[in-house]
Order: structure tokens, then C-alpha cells, then sequence
């Protein structure tokens, strides 16, 4: 019933969201544009900045004429010219930049026009002069689409638009209107929070009453003279239990977890276990994760060759780690969709003027008078406390925010 009324909750935020809009100031944008792309190009055209790039990588890699948008051109002439990767990704080029040795910094050079042109391509074509044509209409104003609970875990999604993210390129285009400012709050690691509240696993739960959750894990790890000794290796040792990591760091620093957390490492091993053996999870209110399909079971049971039951253990595997991630993901969901909810509730138990005009995640923006902003702060915080409380009773987890009422997104912290 709980799920229930959340998501019907979250529907209502989402409309609401969308009717408000979240305030955006086309001047500023159109500015933004021109100072990082050059004028507005005619249609079919770069932007004067792009054509730039686009001829000096064609001149850095030898190949006259590249077009840096036609990947298995640009694939071939990174070849030709002697960066080994096997796809343009900016994941692979910059692996092959830091695999560099003592020629780290001339593949720097090499690839930074590329790299640049990539992050500006991105702009132009995701939150560039047509985006906003099509996104900010005349009352100043970008009404996100959400799709409640278009993931399977239960996040958000959205219809257009990229509603899910605000480019720090663009953001200082979201401007409150005058006398009026924008309070925008971010939750702090949520999802380890999440699963030391699952598991009621005290140790864990106590380093989530502290601001920085990875810190306190640290100093844990440290007390009990285990290998998390820092504040990094804290962090990628929980992220690798959280989403499956088997490899590198995340795996050799795990026995060092499961001994100082045997009850949260214990409820994500079995819920992997779960998957692997083609069985469905459950978020904290009762959201399941989709079962396997019959294709996937008659390919796990396929164990007639060597290489056939390689491949079965790796699908295993990967819906395990599907569902290790499901439980936590989604029961974070579920806190945010309660976050809101309280939100609202309490803005308008108050007959406060201010509205929820957007949601990312795990961040909320909210705009009104800036003389509500002080209470507006804190009905945002103790809305987090009271959704942790309503999901998980009295359990020791606290939920910090990064709480700031700003003119500009771009000032948020």
C-alpha cells in the first residue's frame, strides 16, 4: 500500500513539476552558446568553435577532409595514425591517454582537440540553439516530461528533452525570477544509506549518521586494521559490492567489507544469488525486478560445450549483479519518491508559494519567494528525515542534504 501511495504521490509531483517548469532564461542560454560555440550556425552547419576542432583534428591525425561525426572514419584515422583503440568512446581515448607512460602528455596533445570537440558536440546537439527552441517556450520556462517510474527499479525517466540532467554548461541559464530564488538540494550518498537501513546492519548504519558516510567507513576499516584504510578505497569497495564489481580493487578489498558488514554484504550476496539462479528480488515496499525470459533460461541451462557454459556463467552473473543492484536502487527510489511527497505536503500544509519546479536522481530544485527561502531549507531537510523515518522506522541512518538557495543552478553547491 505504501508503493502505492508513493507512486501515486510521485505522479502528482511530477505533473505538478511540469506545470510549474523549472525557470530558465533564454537570453543567458543563447549567451552560453555563442561563448562556447561561436554565433548560432546556418541549418546543416558546424558552429564556427566545431568547424574549428573539426579541422584541427583532421590536420593533428593526417586526414584531410575527416569528419570527427562519422565514427568508422574517425575510428580508421585514430588507427592510421597510431592511437590503438578499437572505438571512439571517451572512456577508450582517455584510457589510451593515461596507458601513455612518459607519452602521456604528447597523447594529450594529440587527442585534445578531439576530446574538446566531443564535450562541445555533445552541447550543441543535446541543449544547443534547437533544444532550446523546442524546450523553452515564451513563459520562460522548461516543462520536464517525467515518465514516474520508467525505470525498472522505479527511478524516473523522461519523455525528452533530457530532463534527467542540466549540463553545467547550460545551467546558469535556470534563473529564479526576480525577488524569487531557487533552493536546490542534493542527497549525500544515498543508496549506502539505503542498505545499511535494509540490513539493520549497526555498523554500517552508524557510519550513516555521520555527513560523509565513505569517511567514517575509512576510519571503521581502519579501527579494525583491514585494508579500507582510506576514504577512496572505502568508496570503491562499497560502489563494488553495491553494483557487482569482480574485478580489480572492488573484489580484493571485498572480504575486508564483509568482515566489517556481514549483514549488508550478506542481504546484496543474496540477492545476486537470487538472480543467478533466475529468480526475482523485491525493494523494500515490494517493487519485484522483472524475471528472466525463457530465452535467458534456455541459454543458462545450455551447458553441452566448454564455451557454452562460460557463457551461461556469465549471464548468470550479470543478472545477479542486476539484481544485487536492484534492491538497493530501487528501495532509493522509493525514499525519494517519500522525499517529495513530504515535500510537498509540508509547502503546502505551510501555504507556502514556493513549488517543486524539478527532479534528478537525487536532487530537487525548488523555486519561490526568497523570503520563504530559509523555511524552505528546512522543510527540505527534515522532509529527508521523515521519509527515512516512514521507510525504515527508527533506524539509526541518517539523510544529509547540500542545501543552498541560489539565483543561479550554476551556484548551487
Amino acid at each position: 500500500r505504501l508503493l502505492a501511495a508513493a507512486e501515486s504521490q510521485g505522479a502528482l509531483v511530477a505533473a505538478e513539476i511540469r506545470a510549474a517548469g523549472l525557470p530558465w532564461d533564454r537570453g543567458v542560454h543563447e549567451a552560453l552558446l555563442a561563448e562556447q560555440l561561436g554565433p548560432r550556425p546556418a541549418p546543416g552547419e558546424r558552429p564556427a568553435r566545431l568547424q574549428a576542432l573539426a579541422e584541427r583534428i583532421a590536420d593533428v591525425l593526417g586526414s584531410p577532409g575527416l569528419s570527427p561525426d562519422s565514427q568508422p572514419s574517425l575510428l580508421r584515422a585514430l588507427q592510421t595514425a597510431g592511437v590503438a583503440v578499437e572505438s571512439t568512446r571517451q572512456w577508450d581515448l582517455k584510457h589510451w591517454i593515461d596507458a601513455g607512460g612518459a607519452e602521456r602528455e604528447a597523447r594529450a596533445a594529440l587527442l585534445a582537440p578531439l576530446l574538446e570537440y566531443k564535450a562541445l558536440a555533445r552541447l550543441w546537439t543535446a541543449n544547443g540553439w534547437h533544444w532550446l527552441d523546442q524546450w523553452i517556450g515564451d513563459d520562460g520556462r522548461f516543462h520536464a516530461a517525467y515518465l514516474v517510474g520508467g525505470v525498472v527499479t522505479g527511478r524516473w525517466a523522461a519523455h525528452g528533452g533530457g530532463a534527467m540532467q542540466v549540463p553545467a554548461g547550460v545551467r546558469d541559464a535556470v534563473r529564479a525570477d526576480p525577488g524569487w530564488t531557487l533552493t536546490v538540494a542534493d542527497a549525500s550518498q544515498v543508496e549506502p544509506r539505503i542498505l545499511a537501513a535494509m540490513a539493520a546492519d549497526e555498523a554500517l548504519a552508524r557510519a550513516g549518521t555521520t555527513p560523509d558516510l565513505y569517511r567514517e567507513v575509512a576510519e571503521q576499516g581502519r579501527a579494525a586494521g583491514t585494508a579500507l584504510a582510506d576514504r577512496g578505497r572505502a568508496k570503491i569497495a562499497l560502489l563494488g559490492a553495491m553494483y557487482g564489481s569482480t574485478t580489480g580493487d572492488s573484489a580484493a578489498l571485498m572480504p575486508h567489507l564483509r568482515r566489517l558488514y556481514p549483514r549488508a554484504i550478506g542481504l546484496l550476496e543474496r540477492a545476486a544469488s537470487v538472480g543467478e539462479g533466475g529468480g526475482q528480488v523485491s525493494t523494500w515496499l515490494g517493487r519485484w525486478s522483472p524475471a528472466p525470459g525463457r530465452k535467458w533460461q534456455e541459454s543458462v541451462s545450455d551447458v553441452g560445450t566448454q564455451a557454452a557454459e562460460s557463457a551461461a556463467r556469465r549471464r548468470r552473473r550479470s543478472q545477479g549483479r542486476f539484481t544485487r543492484n536492484f534492491v538497493v536502487q530501487g528501495t532509493a527510489a522509493e525514499w525519494a519518491l517519500c522525499w517529495m511527497g513530504e515535500i510537498r505536503r509540508r509547502l503546502r500544509s505551510a501555504g507556502m508559494r514556493t513549488e517543486l519546479v524539478f527532479f534528478v536522481h537525487d536532487e530537487v530544485v525548488l523555486h519561490g519567494p526568497a523570503t520563504e527561502a530559509e523555511a524552505v531549507r528546512t522543510v527540505v531537510a527534515e522532509s529527508a528525515s521523515a521519509a527515512g523515518r516512514l521507510l525504515f522506522g527508527p533506524a539509526p541512518v541518517d539523510f544529509p542534504l547540500t542545501v543552498s538557495s541560489v539565483g543561479s543552478y550554476a551556484d548551487a553547491k
